[in-house]
C-alpha cells in the first residue's frame, strides 16, 4: 500500500524527460542507470518492513550502482519518519545498521525529502552524523537542481529558508546536479558555474568533484578538460573528489573508473585519496566557529592548493610526501 501511495514514477529520472543535455550515449546510459538504481532503493524502503530485509534487496544491486540505491532508500526511510511522528528512528537505526558503508549517501537521500515536505531541517539534522549530517542540505541542492534545474541554472539564490551554512551546503549540492544535467560535459559544466556569483562558485565546483567521481563515467580525456575548466577552483574540484574516493572505499565499491577519476582530479589514486580525506578527518575542533565538515573541507581544500604550489600535480606522482603536506596543513 505504501508503494502505491508514495511511488515515483520511473520517468522522474529520466533524462530525456528532465531536459538534460550534452551527454554522449555512454554517459546518458549511465546516469539512467544511476535513476533506476536510486528508484529501486527508494521503493525497497517502503516495500521492506526490516532493515536485514531492506539490506538484503539493496545488496542484491549491482556494486557500481549500489550507492545510489541506498541513497534512494534513505529517502524513503525519511519520507516514513516523517509520516509517523510517533516512530522517527528509521534514518538513524539505518545508519546504525545496513546503511553505515554508504554513510556519505544515506544523509544525502535524507535531505531529497527535506526539499519536498515541510520539514524542520535543523531538527532533523540533529538525527542524523555530527559531521556527515550536512550533506542532507547538499542532497537538498542536488535535489533542486535535478528537478528544477531550469530555475537554478542562470544562477537563483538557494531557497530563502536555509541560511548560513546551509546555504553553501546546498550549494555543494547543485553542483553535484550540474554533472547530470549538463550530460558530464565539461565545457557546459564550466558554463554553467560561470552563471553564478563568484563566492558560490568554489562549493560548485566541489560538488562537480564529487559527481565526476562518485557517479561517472566519462572519458580521461574530458576528466582532464574538467580539471583545466576549474581553474583556480582546482582544490575545490579535488576535494570533491577525494570525498567521492573515500565514500567508494568506505562502501566497498570503488571502480576502475574511480580509480582513474581520482588520478585525474586529484593527482592521486583513488585509495590513497581516501587515505588522504581520513588522515584530514583526525582531531576535527569543535569550536572551530564553522562546522566540522567545512573545517575537513578546507583541510582538503588546502593540502591540494600547497601541493600545486610545491609542484605541477601528475596522476601517479608518490602519495609519502602529499601525505606529509597534508600533516602539515592539519597542524597548521
Amino acid at each position: 500500500m505504501r508503494g502505491r501511495l508514495l511511488g515515483l514514477q520511473s520517468g522522474e529520472t529520466n533524462y530525456v524527460r528532465r531536459g538534460f543535455r550534452g551527454a554522449t550515449e555512454e554517459v546518458r546510459t549511465r546516469l539512467e542507470q544511476i535513476g533506476v538504481a536510486f528508484l529501486g532503493g527508494y521503493h525497497a524502503a517502503l516495500e521492506h518492513d526490516t532493515q536485514s530485509s531492506l539490506a538484503t534487496a539493496l545488496n542484491s544491486v549491482e556494486l557500481e550502482l549500489r550507492g545510489f540505491a541506498f541513497e534512494g532508500a534513505a529517502m524513503g526511510l525519511a519520507l516514513l519518519d516523517f509520516m509517523t511522528p510517533w516512530r522517527r528512528t528509521r534514518i538513524s537505526e539505518f545508519l546504525g545498521g545496513a546503511g553505515d558503508p554508504h554513510a556519505y549517501m544515506v544523509q544525502v537521500g535524507a535531505g531529497w525529502v527535506w526539499a519536498r515536505l515541510p520539514i524542520s531541517a535543523r531538527r532533523a539534522r540533529q538525527r542524523l552524523d555530527p559531521v556527515l549530517g550536512w550533506l542532507a542540505f547538499d542532497g537538498w541542492g542536488f535535489h533542486e537542481g535535478f528537478f528544477h534545474w531550469p530555475q537554478y541554472v542562470s544562477g537563483q539564490l538557494p531557497p530563502k529558508k536555509l541560511a548560513g551554512y546551509e546555504m553553501r551546503a546546498f550549494d555543494q549540492g547543485l553542483g553535484r546536479s550540474w554533472w547530470f544535467v549538463n550530460g558530464g560535459n565539461a565545457e557546459l559544466i564550466s558554463e554553467t558555474i560561470g552563471n553564478f556569483s563568484a563566492n558560490r562558485q568554489p562549493d560548485l565546483w566541489s560538488g562537480i568533484g564529487l559527481a565526476a567521481t562518485y557517479a561517472g563515467v566519462v572519458s580521461e580525456t574530458v576528466l582532464g578538460r574538467l580539471r583545466e575548466s576549474a581553474g583556480s577552483h582546482w582544490p575545490h574540484l579535488a576535494q570533491g573528489a577525494a570525498f567521492a574516493a573515500k565514500a567508494r572505499q568506505r562502501a566497498g565499491n570503488s571502480t576502475g573508473y574511480t580509480d582513474l577519476a581520482a588520478k585525474m582530479l586529484c593527482g592521486l589514486s583513488a585509495m590513497d585519496a581516501a587515505r588522504l580525506s581520513d588522515m584530514t578527518l583526525e582531531n576535527l575542533p569543535a569550536d572551530a566557529g564553522q562546522p566540522a565538515y567545512e573545517v575537513w573541507r578546507q583541510r582538503l581544500q588546502r593540502h591540494f592548493q600547497r601541493q600545486n604550489q610545491r609542484q605541477k600535480i601528475l596522476p601517479g606522482n608518490n602519495i609519502a610526501p602529499q601525505l606529509l603536506a597534508a600533516k602539515e596543513t592539519i597542524n597548521s
